[in-house]
């Protein structure tokens, strides 16, 4: 059986990236851990704070990967202790924000348990570019066509 996709369209020339992109985006929308909120703070900057109680700054890690913001949280066990109740389970997490081309992090900071990564988006350019149409060489056709 095969897929209907919205970028099958002939219109729609070099978008099979986006459509990976939210194929992976729609995979860890299931993720509730860690909690996390988005804000946008003006036009151009946006700030994604995530709760990371009892992680320390050695044990995160953020990274941008191929577009991708990846914070990824692991907590050391201690074989010292006795636990006589467990009710704080020491768990790893991965955390990933697909990021729109041209915007990029500018910070991370860690304070009383939440984690704050700071991003930019630069302001969109209005791009117009003219193409000059040259002659065809004598005896060639475009493509497909006859001599």
């Amino acid at each position: 059986m095969s897929r209907h996709s919205a970028f099958n369209s002939p219109f729609l020339l070099g978008f099979e990236h986006l459509e990976r992109l939210l194929e992976r985006t729609a995979k860890s929308a299931g993720d509730s851990y860690p909690p996390y909120n988005i804000e946008q703070q003006g036009d151009d900057k946006l700030r994604i704070t995530l709760a990371v109680a009892g992680f320390t700054r050695d044990e995160l890690a953020v990274t941008v990967e191929d577009n991708q913001l990846v914070i990824r949280g692991k907590q050391s066990e201690s074989a010292d202790k006795t636990f006589l109740h467990r009710g704080i389970a020491a768990r790893q997490f991965q955390r990933a924000f697909v990021l729109a081309e041209g915007i990029e992090v500018t910070g991370a900071e860690l304070e009383n348990g939440l984690l704050t990564i700071s991003l930019a988006r630069p302001r969109a350019e209005t791009r117009v570019q003219t193409i000059e149409i040259t002659p065809a060489k004598r005896g060639t056709r475009a493509e497909g066509g006859q001599p």
